[in-house]
Formats: structure tokens, C-alpha cells, sequence
């Protein structure tokens, strides 16, 4: 059994496009590597959240989406796919944009983990839709923002209702 998923042809692990596309290498992990890609996210945004506040996971984030549109279109014209599973720059950014809910906190941050990726994998109306109208690092980022943004409004709602 192989450790690592391999990379589809053409695709070169230590290219800068891949190593953020991939997030240095989670997304290739294994069964399951937008939950890993998720998982991995966990950590950064714990830092960047306790070190510079809400604005800066938010800054962050935005940083994340404009490397996410570009490392997720180089390496889909690469692999020649549109949305290849060792991708997870995209579960990257829905994951911040759900915690931004919530300070660091690890039962925040385990809830906000499990609502993303219930999010993410049932893909709720318009997440669905914007995962088959759009291609490219635009198609592969937005379908995971939009579950972010669900994930973000019920990790919101249950932080302030009931004090997380």
C-alpha cells in the first residue's frame, strides 16, 4: 500500500503551484484527502487566529484564495483534470472562512471542522451548483467557500446562542 497518493503526469510535487495546491503535500495523503487538507488547515488558523485576531486569519485567508486560484488552475491544466482530488487548497480556505466564526478554542474548532465537512461533502444548494457550473481554480475554490460560508453561519449562530 502506498503512503502517498501519486501525482497525475505532468505534475511535479516541488513546483510552487503544487505544493500550495496540494498544501504541501496533505492533499496527498491517502482515502479521504479533503478531510486531511481540512485537518491541516486546523493548525494555521489556530496561530494565525491567536496571534493577529480575526483580521488576520481573515487576511489570511484572502491570501489563500488568490494562491488558491492560481495554484488549483496550473495544476488542473496540468493533470488535465477539473477538479483532481489532491487538490485541497480549497478545503484550506472554506476551513478558515469557517472558523472565522469563532475564536481558537478546540471544541469551536472541532465543531467548525465537522460542519465544514458535512458542508463540503453534502454540498447543499448553491455549493453543488457552483461545484458543476465553474471551472478551473474559479471551480474548485468556490464550491468549498460556499460550504465555508454555510459552515461559518451555523458555527456563528451556535457560538453566540449557546457560548461557545
Amino acid at each position: 500500500m502506498a503512503i502517498l497518493t501519486p501525482l497525475p503526469a505532468g505534475v511535479n510535487m516541488w513546483r510552487p503551484s503544487v505544493l500550495l495546491a496540494t498544501w504541501f503535500g496533505a492533499g496527498l495523503l491517502p482515502k479521504a484527502p479533503g478531510t486531511w487538507g481540512s485537518l491541516a488547515a486546523l493548525p494555521f488558523a489556530w496561530v494565525l487566529a491567536a496571534v493577529a485576531g480575526p483580521a488576520g486569519l481573515g487576511i489570511a485567508l484572502a491570501a489563500v484564495v488568490i494562491a488558491g486560484l492560481w495554484s488549483a488552475s496550473v495544476f488542473a491544466r496540468a493533470s488535465g483534470e477539473k477538479d483532481c482530488r489532491q487538490i485541497v487548497i480549497d478545503e484550506v480556505a472554506g476551513q478558515w472562512l469557517t472558523l472565522l466564526a469563532t475564536p481558537p478554542d478546540v471544541l469551536s474548532y472541532a465543531l467548525g471542522f465537522a460542519l465544514f465537512r458535512i458542508a463540503d461533502v453534502f454540498k447543499p444548494w448553491p455549493v453543488s451548483w457552483a461545484d458543476r457550473a465553474f471551472k478551473g481554480g474559479l471551480g474548485v475554490m468556490l464550491d468549498d467557500l460556499l460550504a465555508g460560508a454555510y459552515a461559518f453561519l451555523v458555527l456563528f449562530v451556535l457560538s453566540h446562542w449557546i457560548g461557545l
